[in-house]
């Protein structure tokens, strides 16, 4: 049996390793390419997970929102592109997804006007700002709703 961690600066890795209640060989072995060293190199930030190993991680651990963190925090792609998001009900999620897109919807005559002519003038880029504004709250609700449905997936695997 594995010993207990004390260290008080667990990253993400490891809390949600210890929260579906494996040790370092356990998750090895649910995983089944990631060698116990490797998941603690991990996890004391002696190396930076490749892509696969965080969906493995994820899916071993029953917590898709590593997902998230790892495009958003240590993806120099997904950190420009990819937005963070927090685990919600279904139904706060919901909400903002109908209140993003009405909130859009008020907006839409006002972005084809913007975009008829092909270019963002000077008079219409306060407007533009305002919409992408909007439609990076879409982004951001459709990716909070499908990360909500694939721990609901884990969940019940």
């Amino acid at each position: 049996m594995g010993r207990r961690s004390v260290r008080t600066d667990k990253n993400v890795y490891q809390v949600s390793r210890e929260a579906a209640g494996y040790t370092r060989e356990t998750a090895s072995e649910k995983i089944g390419f990631m060698s116990d060293d490797r998941i603690e190199k991990i996890e004391t930030r002696g190396a930076v997970p490749y892509p696969d190993e965080v969906l493995a991680m994820a899916a071993a651990y029953r917590n898709m929102h590593l997902c998230n963190h790892f495009c958003t925090q240590e993806c120099p792609i997904g950190e420009r592109y990819v937005q963070p998001v927090e685990p919600k009900a279904l139904g706060q999620i919901t909400l903002e997804v109908v209140n993003a897109i009405n909130s859009l919807e008020k907006k839409k005559n006002r972005l084809i006007e913007i975009a008829v002519d092909g270019k963002i003038s000077a008079e219409e880029e306060a407007d533009f700002t305002e919409i992408r504004t909007e439609l990076a709250a879409i982004s951001r609700a459709v990716l909070t709703l499908q990360l909500w449905l694939d721990q609901e997936e884990a969940d019940r695997a």
